[in-house]
């Protein structure tokens, strides 16, 4: 009856630490100037020792390296620009909460929100996690992941925020 006990115990601790763990599922979306369109896929995103995980699970790309931010709002809408609409625009810039207006990468000590390059395989597939030490899932929650159009060179030159290009895809953070 002891080893029952232990056992129910047990299990139920298990499922308790499973079940506050500190996680979420972001649904990704297509952008364009015309707004929000297809699903390409999840990102789930875990607190961990180390810092949150960024696990994606994405189809639908182009083959490469993108640059890959959570941005300041909770919002993949279009915004206009010089009179143009912009594909995630009202997503913001890159989480800075402290306002450094450095682009640096994840492991440098400007934006927060600047993640390691989200690659994409030849089948347009993304699927390698990351763990971006510099940040938890409560400081994001409520903001936007955001993938952008080329590569990032995690600095503001020669072009500013790395180079990234437009934003093609987009997911809010609940």
């Amino acid at each position: 009856m002891q080893w029952t006990t232990l056992f129910a115990a047990t299990a139920i601790t298990l499922f308790s630490a499973a079940v506050l763990a500190d996680e979420a599922t972001v649904t990704m979306h297509k952008i364009d100037e015309k707004g929000v369109s297809d699903a390409i896929g999840t990102i789930k995103l875990t607190d961990s020792t180390h810092g949150l995980v960024v696990t994606p699970n994405l189809t639908g790309l182009t083959p490469g390296a993108h640059g890959f931010h959570v941005h300041e709002n909770h919002d993949c809408g279009t915004k206009e620009k010089d009179g143009k609409m912009i594909a995630g625009l009202a997503a913001g810039g890159h989480f800075d909460p402290n306002k450094t207006g450095k682009h640096e990468g994840p492991a440098g000590h400007g934006h927060m929100g600047d993640m390691a390059v989200l690659e994409v395989g030849t089948n347009g597939s993304a699927t390698k996690a990351m763990t971006i030490a510099r940040l938890k899932l409560a400081e994001v929650t409520g903001r936007s992941i955001m993938i952008h159009d080329g590569d990032d060179n995690y600095a503001d030159q020669p072009k500013p925020l790395g180079g990234g290009g437009g934003r093609i895809a987009c997911g809010l953070i609940d």
